[in-house]
């Protein structure tokens, strides 16, 4: 039963995942900066240049379980990238960088989770 529940709400954390980290990348007194950035992603996503958040998360969980604890959008050097971390089993995180375009995994990082002693609380 928690899977089909939050299959139901992925759509909807989704979305405001990317509207959170696309207001984030320019926080400061330019608002409408955030707009035009918010803009170019959904107007990116719509010509299909790149892949909706949905399918970049789908093949996350496919291929590295673990919490999504943030994601970026990100636009370097011309092309537009996913940033995506995540808490894995035994408190390990790890950074994915993915192209948007088509989801392939450009660069990864992983530090391992700190060893939980005994008393302390998880």
């Amino acid at each position: 039963m928690p899977s089909r529940i939050a299959a139901q709400w992925r759509p909807a954390l989704a979305a405001h995942v990317i509207l959170v980290t696309l207001a984030m990348l320019g926080a400061g007194p330019a608002f409408a900066s955030d707009d035009a950035d918010h803009d170019r992603a959904r107007q990116a996503v719509e010509a299909g240049d790149i892949l909706p958040l949905r399918a970049i998360l789908e093949r996350v969980e496919r291929d590295y379980p673990g919490q999504v604890m943030e994601v970026e959008l990100e636009r370097e050097k011309g092309e537009w990238a996913y940033e995506v971390k995540l808490l894995r089993k035994g408190g390990a995180l790890m950074k994915l960088k993915i192209l948007a375009r088509d989801g392939a995994i450009v660069g990864f990082k992983e530090k391992p989770g700190k060893p939980q002693r005994q008393g302390e609380p998880r």
